[in-house]
Formats: structure tokens, sequence, C-alpha cells
């Protein structure tokens, strides 16, 4: 089916369903309406051993305007799961579309063929079929669900899943809300798509000029050398999105209720397509307690960032009778979802302005921070490529951005890579883009712990190199230079293997890369532990290295979460064999 052909039925699916919703209104789950006391029992709640969800084309109005959505059991977000660990639990999910569909659990440990993931662990559920899930649950904490069949995430196709402990909670609560990010667009995705095709920098209108920003004269003419644009930092951003808070627009303001000296547990989901927030509530500490689901030693701060795809749970204690504004920040600052934690309804906190657009740097570039003009003294890394000698006067750099040595023969440097970064670092323990230097406190990977060691304490065995790669203007994405269409070999371990895993950002955009069916240590190198994630973000220009244990069976997915990057080809197949069979394919 062509982009056109989708696009026009897409069309006439809205006009469709918008003559059957004249007055369309918002569909929210009671979950998600503003207001909210947060998750009670007496909500109605998706819950217990056989739950039903139903797929289907409908409308959905923000900010004024009604727009063609794909919505479960009829609501956008999605209706709320609520799981006990240790129980069992049949999905029966109807698709009432006229296409193929399918719901994935983002972080669940299951057999693989529950995973679903269309061509890699099922076939995908046919148009008025019905699928039953059916998985023992494993685990705890805060995860979510959404399609993973063509760009159906991008119009409403996500929700939340809770799944609470077997035994004590240990970061106990009074109160919880779920926060769910997302981004929303009145173009059909596969427009976007075409549009991201058809011109690098598409949805960019914050472009560098001659007049804007700090940087100097030099900094200016080295991208300029480049033909790179620093304020190249999300690929679709504020000018096409409306970002929402559990369904609502920033005007909308979705509202969760407190009683002052409560301690209110925040479930923070980013559920977006392609954008990555930064998220404060001026004036009210956050202790992060979990993330991707997995218990952490608690940490205050003041901000974090969450990558597509993460999770991260938080408790604040807010002990006035006021409101606090709950920003959720665009990395490139194009936009922001709102909402507010208040004890009554109708209460507001003063937002505060979008602050400056960042701008990338030469580090983001996969420079690790060298100075491209020459000056100062040799520094080590560069005297470990032989650029200069320690103690000397560095030399300027003349780096080839597509230079072949840089990789190893096996990444393919074809029209599909404009970029390697020459000499990439460990970027887990930076602050993100744009939060280098705010006075107060932010949260980077290296601040997280976890409460309970990993089960696995054997040292990798091997190591394997995965470099993320892609053609900016030409919106192509690929692993080691291949897209998955295009036949790329899976990647391979033996099971119960420990292997180390590195990967390499050889472009200048944040990639976050997920891994279906496991946990792993992210490498920090602290003393306190490695955290235990399923998402990894990693910063352009930089490495991030993770231990697996190869310990499910099966073909699984392997792709980097932006939705558009994931659709263009950055994606494989992991393969963990032998299977439970012995079958070895």
């Amino acid at each position: 089916m062509t982009h056109m052909t989708m696009r026009r039925r897409g069309v006439l699916r809205a006009g469709a369903a918008g003559l059957l919703g004249l007055g369309v209104q918002s569909i929210f789950p009671a979950w998600a309406h503003s207001g909210s006391h947060g998750l009670r029992a007496e909500l109605p709640t998706l819950t217990g051993q056989d739950i039903r969800l139903r797929i289907a084309h409908d409308m959905f109005k923000v900010g004024g305007r009604a727009g063609h959505a794909i919505t479960i059991n009829g609501v956008l977000p999605a209706p709320l799961i609520r799981l006990r660990e240790g129980q069992n639990v049949r999905l029966h999910v109807e698709n009432a579309l006229d296409e193929d569909t399918s719901i994935h659990w983002h972080g669940l440990i299951l057999p693989f063929h529950m995973d679903g993931v269309p061509g890699i662990s099922f076939p995908g559920i046919k148009p008025g079929t019905t699928f039953t899930y059916e998985f023992p649950v494993k685990q705890s904490g805060t995860y979510w669900y959404h399609s993973h069949s063509g760009l159906q995430e991008q119009i409403g196709h996500y929700g939340p899943l809770v799944i609470d402990p077997a035994g004590a909670e240990p970061a106990p609560y009074d109160r919880e809300h779920v926060i769910v990010l997302s981004d929303w667009t009145f173009l059909h995705p596969h427009q976007v798509m075409v549009k991201l095709k058809q011109k690098g920098g598409y949805f960019n209108r914050q472009k560098q000029t001659l007049l804007d920003g700090t940087m100097t004269a030099a900094e200016r003419a080295n991208w300029g050398r480049m033909r790179m644009d620093p304020a190249d930092i999300a690929d679709v951003n504020g000018s096409t999105y409306s970002f929402l808070i559990n369904g609502h627009g920033p005007a909308e303001n979705w509202t969760g209720l407190f009683r002052p000296g409560e301690r209110v547990r925040l479930r923070f989901i980013n559920a977006s397509a392609m954008t990555i927030f930064n998220i404060r509530i001026p004036g009210l500490p956050m202790t992060v307690v979990q993330a991707d689901g997995q218990h952490v030693r608690p940490v205050e701060t003041d901000e974090f960032q969450i990558s597509v795809a993460e999770t991260y749970d938080v408790i604040v204690t807010p002990t006035a009778d006021q409101a606090f504004a709950l920003i959720a920040e665009t990395i490139d600052r194009s936009g922001m979802a709102r909402a507010t934690l208040a004890p009554r309804l109708g209460m507001v906190a003063p937002v505060p302005a979008l602050r400056p657009r960042p701008t990338l740097s030469m580090r983001d570039m996969g420079m690790g921070g060298m100075d491209m003009g020459g000056g100062g003294t040799c520094a080590p890394e560069h005297a470990a490529m032989g650029h200069c000698t320690p103690g000397q006067p560095a030399a300027a750099m003349q780096h080839s951005m597509r230079d072949k040595a840089s990789v190893p023969a096996s990444v393919d440097v074809g029209v599909g890579v404009d970029m390697i970064a020459p000499m990439p670092v460990d970027r887990t323990g930076d602050r993100p883009l744009g939060l280098e230097k705010e006075p107060h406190r932010v949260l980077t990977y290296h601040d997280l712990a976890p409460l309970v060691p990993f089960h696995d304490t054997r040292p990798p065995a091997r190591s394997v190199d995965i470099h993320l790669t892609g053609n900016m203007e030409r919106f192509m994405w690929s692993l080691d230079g291949r897209k998955m269409n295009e036949g790329a070999e899976p990647i391979r371990f033996e099971r119960n293997e420990r292997v180390r895993v590195n990967l390499i950002n050889n472009s200048m955009m944040n990639h976050p890369i997920h891994i279906h069916g496991h946990f792993f240590e992210l490498v920090t190198g602290q003393a306190h532990g490695h955290p235990v994630k399923h998402t990894v973000n990693v910063m352009p220009g930089g490495k991030a290295s993770f231990d697996l244990t190869a310990d499910a069976p099966g073909d699984w997915a392997f792709h980097c979460h932006l939705l558009y990057h994931m659709h263009a080809g950055m994606m494989n197949v992991v393969k963990v064999r032998p299977l439970d069979d012995g079958g070895a394919a």
C-alpha cells in the first residue's frame, strides 16, 4: 500500500468519523480526567485475569480542533491496565480497524510470541479478528503498551500499565497519579514521514541565523564548514505537535489533586512518538524511586529528562496549600506540555516561559569537546589519536565526517550514512542537552543506583559494538549502516550468555534504544551499582554500554524508539538461542 493511498484512506476515515462525531468531545479515560483524585479503587480500571480491549478509528479533540485518532475502548490515552506481580493474565484484543494492528507490552518479561511485534514475534492482528495474549506477570512497576504496527502509535494507540508488587511497596505513598506524556499532530503520520523525507529539517522553525544565539564567529564558521545545523535537535517538534499530558493540551491544564503533606507518587510515562521532555515542578523537589519500572535508591532532583519510551516514578511531598505547575518542556524548546498539581480544582500556578533554545556543540558531533580551531594544549584524547604531542600546542582538527577509518569494516558507510562521530565518548554522566548550566539539580544516569543488585554478577564474556547511523538530510536511519528491511543480519546471542553491548552514536541526534524481552545493566562505572533498564537514551556523538544476560529465548525487536527513526529502518532483530524446544533457527 502506498503512502498516498494510506493518506487518502486516513482522510476518508477521519471525515466519516467526523460526520458521526459532530460536536465531538475529548474522550478521556476516567484516570485521565482533569481534577482527578488519583488512581483509586472506585475508578473503572481494567484488572483481573481476563481483560478486553477494542482498537478502532475515532475522533480526538485538542486545542479546539478535532482529528482522526485510533483509540482503545473508545478513549485516548488508552485505559489504565492494573495487574499484580505473580498473577496470570489474558488480554483479548479485538481489531475493529480496516488494517492490521498489534499491541506490544513495553518492558514486560514474557514469552517472545506474546511480545506483539508483527513480523518478528507474531503475525499481527488482522481486521475483524481477536487475538488473545496470555502470560504470567513476573514483575512490578510502571510500564505502558502501544501499537507496533506502522505509525498507529502517533495517533493515540498507547496507554499506561501499572503492576503492583507481590510484597511490600519499597517506596510507599499516600496518593498516585499517572502522567502520560505524548505528542499529537493533525497531520496524518504518513504525511509527517513524507515531509521528513522530502526536506531535511522540514519542521525546524528555529534554525540558526546570523545574529541569534551566543556562538562565536569561529564556532559559526566551524558549523558552516561541516554544513550542519546546530539547532537541528528534534526532527518533529512544536511547529506541528501539540504536547499532551494525559491527553490534555497545555491550555486545557490537566490538574491532579493532593492534600498538603501527602506523599504523592507520579508515574511518568513518555509515550510520545518523537518528543524528549525535560520535567520540573518549580518549587517542588522530586525524589526518583523507579526508572523503567525498576526500583532505584531514592535520589532527589529538581529536573530530569525523560526520553521516548522511558518511565520514571517520582515522589513529591507538597506541604503548602498552593498549586504547582508541572512542566514538560521539549528538548528543543519548541513547546511544552503543562499540567497542575493542586489541593483544589481551579487553582493555577505561574507557568514559566520557555527557556532559550539550546544549540549543539562539538561534543554532540562526537568530537569529545575538542577545540576545532586549534589553540590550547594537546588533550590526552587528541594525543591518543596521533593529532598532537602531550604538553605541546594542539593542532587544528581536520576530521572528515564520513571517515570510514573511524568505524570497523562491518559498518556499511554508504549513502545512508552522512556522519561518523570521530571521537564518541561515554556520555551517560553528562547533563542532558540544554540543561548543562541550569543552577539546580539535574538527574543523570550516573545518579541512578539499583535498590537491589542485578541477579547476574558474571562479567561479560564478550562485547558487541552497534553503531547508530543515519543520513539526516535524507532522513535515512539504520544500525551499522543497514536498514532492517534491507536484510540486516540479526544480532545473535547464546542463551544465558553475558555480553556487553556498546552503542556508538555516529549521528547528532538522540536515540532512545530499546530491547524487547530483557532488562539490562546500564554501565555507568559508579560504585553504587548500575541501573537496570529496558531503554537507554544515547546522546548525540556519544556512547552508552549495557551488560545483558540473554536469558529470554526467541526473536526480539531491538530499535530506536523515535517512531519515525524506527519506521525509516533503525531496527533489527535479536535472536537468543537455543529455544525451549532446542530450535536454533
